[in-house]
């Protein structure tokens, strides 16, 4: 859509009901944060500005979101809302940022992350169409406890919005609710947000009375339901995170079955997003994939593996059960298969790591990286302190530990504690001892 496009994201709350130290919107979502997940579903949109209201842990919240999202938005500003007087006292702030901005105005939940990318964009479609000055989304939940109702009139059109604690008992019967997304139309929301009065049982400064004024002004707000009642799901408790978690797992266990992985047993399989899995793959049960993981095709995980952040297979790669694998990287039909740790480490292709295998990696103060080449056969319950070098085609003997700093050359074998060379290795066959 070739009209200017700018988000408000709403980040600002304590979230008490959680019981926890950390900010509400920080809370983890399969790999992501909440506020994180939700700007993801909106940085497709490609918006020309992008403004999130802080307040509670202000920095903290801005450092996480910016090391998130660096480089998925062209402008990425954060304001301080300082005392939280509800939400339209939230976009009123954001608002101020955006004093020079005129187009759509799209305003998202940072403790709501369901919301899908499609969903807003026919959001804003729906109000580009209608030439209305706010669309709005609802939803018809299973259970509406808690959340505004929807009004309508006679002829079924939006009236307005009923907080629950303001609601009558015939209002409370109402199953469609707001969902808290909106497009407005900038020209038509600064004026309805200068008319806001907190005459309600909060004492605060509601945006949906903001939008319940343009209606009095005889402007179109046309609304639209979501499909999948789910994207609305907010996180005001551990419980209602653990609710949201199994949806995203959900979505993302779905896509890469679409996508021809063989996912075994969905039931005992996390992945979380930011996951990229090759066609042909099978992930075995009880694995655990996390955030930033690269996987190709015809690989072979787990079961009972852990991928952490920046591990790669290469096709044909394979992880075992009870291995663990940070930083990592397994060349073409590299192996390790059972009871191992790899830490910071670069696997050339066809190398076999033996069961028991450790990549000692950190120090006390520092990680450090190990490098084994292409073709070597490391012997099982092998540790190996970095730095180390391992060349191409070269083995160790079962348990040895080969110290800091070593660099064994192509072809050697080393074996002991700690471990020194002891033979040459012929190609293709058993190691031939070097006299």
């Amino acid at each position: 859509m070739s009209r200017p496009l700018a988000v408000i994201c709403l980040a600002a709350g304590l979230g008490k009901r959680t019981k926890v130290s950390t900010p509400k919107v920080l809370l983890p979502l399969c790999g992501r944060t909440l506020a994180a997940t939700a700007l993801a579903a909106v940085a497709p949109l490609q918006p020309g500005r992008t403004v999130v209201v802080l307040h509670h842990q202000k920095a903290a919240v801005e450092e996480s979101l910016q090391q998130a999202v660096a480089g998925q938005f062209a402008s990425l500003q954060f304001v301080d809302q300082g005392t939280p007087k509800g939400t339209g006292h939230a976009v009123q702030v954001a608002m101020q940022a955006l004093a020079d901005f005129a187009g759509d105005v799209l305003v998202i939940q940072g403790d709501c992350p369901l919301v899908t990318t499609a969903t807003l964009q026919r959001l804003r479609e729906l109000r580009a169409k209608s030439g209305a000055a706010c669309a709005l989304l609802t939803a018809r939940p299973e259970d509406p406890t808690g959340l505004g109702r929807i009004l309508r009139d006679k002829g079924g059109r939006f009236a307005g919005i009923r907080e629950q604690r303001d609601c009558s008992p015939e209002q409370l019967a109402i199953d469609e609710i707001n969902a808290g997304c909106y497009c407005f139309d900038s020209a038509s929301l600064r004026p309805a947000l200068e008319g806001l009065q907190p005459d309600n049982a909060q004492q605060e400064y509601y945006l949906t009375d903001a939008v319940v004024s343009l209606v009095g002004k005889a402007l179109p707000v046309p609304t639209l339901e979501a499909a999948d009642a789910s994207e609305i799901q907010g996180v005001n408790s551990l419980a209602e995170l653990a609710v949201a978690r199994r949806i995203m797992q959900e979505r993302i266990l779905i896509e890469h079955l679409g996508n021809g992985v063989l996912i075994v047993d969905p039931a005992t399989t996390w992945i979380d997003q930011g996951v990229q899995i090759g066609a042909d793959t099978k992930i075995l049960p009880c694995t655990v994939i996390g955030t930033g993981c690269v996987i190709g095709r015809h690989c072979e995980v787990g079961p009972f593996a852990h991928l952490r952040a920046g591990t790669v297979l290469e096709d044909g790669a394979e992880i075992g059960n009870f291995v663990e694998a940070k930083k990592t990287r397994l060349g073409a039909g590299a192996k390790a298969k059972h009871l191992t740790y790899l830490g910071d480490t670069t696997i050339g292709q066809k190398s076999n790591i033996g069961a028991g295998t450790i990549t000692a990696n950190y120090d006390g103060v520092h990680k450090h990286q190990t490098r084994i080449g292409e073709r070597c056969f490391i012997g099982s319950g092998t540790v190996i302190v970095a730095p180390s070098e391992l060349g191409d085609h070269s083995m160790t003997g079962a348990g040895a530990i080969v110290t800091r700093g070593s660099v064994v050359g192509k072809g050697e074998v080393w074996v002991g504690m700690p471990a020194r060379k002891l033979k040459m290795r012929e190609a293709g066959g058993p190691a031939k001892e070097n006299r």
